[in-house]
């Protein structure tokens, strides 16, 4: 599958509820992100199940805002509109690739129990 550029305008339907998306934080001035395109796009081709989009931060800074971007490249793995991976830097390919399939097998059963367990102790907390 080829990469899909994301911005705040299709953000609702490149990250579904039902899917992995997998973002590339890039500009193109950034000789670093320049390098590690041609990884992004060979790694996407190896799981077409998953989403790859590329998230310009010049024209999108609001979402690399939203997903905490301090410095590019960032790569961001999301499985059910949840952030399971952000780090900042340009993964080598077996790195990726070792990231979005550790990705897919995560039990997002047991990581939405933990989020809504996270959430019920949050709600409990503060209250006198």
């Amino acid at each position: 599958m080829s990469t899909v550029t994301l911005t705040k305008d299709n953000l609702e339907d490149v990250i579904r509820p039902d899917n992995m998306v997998v973002l590339d934080f890039w500009a193109d001035w950034c000789e670093p992100c320049k390098s590690f395109g041609p990884t992004f796009e060979k790694v996407s081709e190896g799981h077409s199940d998953v989403t790859f989009a590329k998230v310009d931060v010049e024209a999108e800074p609001e979402l690399a805002q939203s997903f905490g971007v301090r410095s590019i490249p960032t790569v961001a793995i999301l499985r059910d509109r949840v952030v399971l991976f952000n780090q900042a830097g340009a993964l080598p390919e077996g790195d990726l690739d070792n990231v979005v399939s550790q990705g897919k097998g995560v039990d997002m059963a047991a990581v939405h129990e933990e989020i809504a367990r996270q959430q019920q102790d949050g709600d409990g907390q503060g209250a006198a």
